[in-house]
């Protein structure tokens, strides 16, 4: 069989046939490989560079790679942090004419590490906790998108900072199966394969004595699991809220902001007692909302103002009847713009607003919405929430803001 190279873009073949096939991957000559911390593995993998990128390439037989190639090709299209592939290098033979093993190519993710090589820098146990966090996530998202991975480890996860966040990455699919849907017994299955394997790392880094001394890996390898559970519970439990309780709406929202998630999509159906209410997570990249809210309604905002006004944009949207009769997200948006953004932001004197502009001072009404909502466990009224404002926390605000003069 001649030499076949299966890749998701037509630049790379060109670029790939530079390498040399023809030798085993152990034996690859230093001036082609690049020094990248490697986690372990049951097959040989080297960092390469082809052309201006940096790759990674593994050995393994051609069923399993082609496999892995296309679940990683999945992933990507659900929008999984996970590792790009490239492209799967099939009818391999040496010098004599004997046949190599098949080869696996993904992009290296810049800036990015193995979990295992992080652990190994003795850091402190609360850097430790965030890790675990990002892991925890990512094992979540691969089990709401239908995925089983079979082999979370800290030698299978690449960890990144993204946008000043802790992100963790899928590298290795090979064991991995997609779903429509994983049942618990499945979930369950793979998150005490992840905690088993966590534990015996961090076991192996302990006896290395790489790791801090205040870390007890059983009890890390538990809490991956615990903290797995309270994120899966918050993004997919159906809520029944009674009338006049939309602000419960809002409260979730924050929980799931809290805890690193942005809400995508809301589904709001009424039933005989209240609104059952399901949320659509997501992780979006930096600039997203503004982006969003741009798109949307032509209101140019910060990124934390953008996120408030599109949650309070999607809390609305979900109340209006026509949503359900196909009506577009920018028709409704421009509804919201004109029939409660603007009316509320006018509803506040501008002689009050000071250096204020409207996606602020809007902001800050939500905010104190919120408030008077949870003291008084029931929805307020706009014309409430603005007098309220107006009375109790701008005036402290132009005291904040007053300068101050010497004796």
């Amino acid at each position: 069989m001649a030499l076949q190279i299966s890749a998701t873009n037509p630049e790379h073949p060109a670029l790939l046939l530079e390498l040399p096939w023809q030798v085993p991957l152990e034996e690859w000559p230093e001036d082609l490989l690049v020094p990248l911390p490697r986690g372990i593995s049951r097959h040989i993998v080297r960092y390469a560079r082809a052309g201006d990128e940096v790759i990674a390439v593994k050995e393994l037989a051609q069923r399993p790679a082609l496999r892995e190639y296309e679940l990683l090709r999945d992933l990507d299209r659900l929008g999984i942090p996970a590792v790009d592939p490239l492209a799967v290098v099939t009818g391999r033979t040496d010098a004599a004419g004997d046949p190599l093993e098949s080869v696996l190519v993904t992009r290296h993710l810049g800036g990015s590490q193995p979990y295992r090589s992080m652990f190994e820098t003795t850091m402190r146990p609360a850097t430790m906790h965030r890790l675990m966090d990002a892991l925890a996530v990512l094992l979540v998202r691969l089990h709401l998108a239908g995925f089983a991975w079979g082999d979370c480890s800290l030698s299978n996860t690449l960890f990144r900072r993204d946008a000043g966040a802790y992100a963790a990455y899928l590298v290795d699919a090979e064991t991995g199966e997609l779903h429509q849907r994983l049942s618990d017994g499945q979930r369950d299955y793979d998150l005490d394969l992840a905690r088993v394997n966590i534990s015996g790392e961090l076991l192996d880094l302990e006896a290395s004595g790489a790791l801090h001394p205040s870390v007890d890996p059983i009890e890390f390898g538990a809490e991956i699991c615990a903290r797995y559970r309270s994120l899966w519970e918050e993004l997919t439990r159906t809520s029944v809220y009674p009338a006049g309780k939309y602000h419960y709406i809002e409260r979730r929202i924050r929980r799931l902001n809290d805890l690193g998630f942005d809400v995508a999509e809301m589904q709001i159906g009424q039933t005989g007692d209240g609104a059952s209410v399901t949320f659509v997570p997501k992780v979006v990249d930096a600039g997203h909302h503004q982006r969003q809210l741009l798109r949307l309604t032509g209101l140019d905002a910060e990124e934390n103002q953008a996120r408030r006004l599109l949650n309070d944009l999607e809390s609305w949207m979900a109340t209006q009847d026509d949503l359900a009769d196909g009506a577009r997200p920018e028709v409704l948006a421009h509804r919201w713009v004109r029939d409660v953004f603007r009316p509320t932001v006018r509803a506040v004197p501008p002689e009050l607003r000071g250096a204020m502009d409207p996606a602020e001072i809007y902001h800050e009404l939500l905010e104190h919405r919120w408030y008077l909502s949870e003291r008084a466990q029931r929805d307020m009224d706009w014309d409430t929430v603005v007098e309220d404002y107006i009375t109790t926390i701008l005036p402290k605000a132009r005291e904040t803001l007053q300068p101050t003069t010497a004796d």
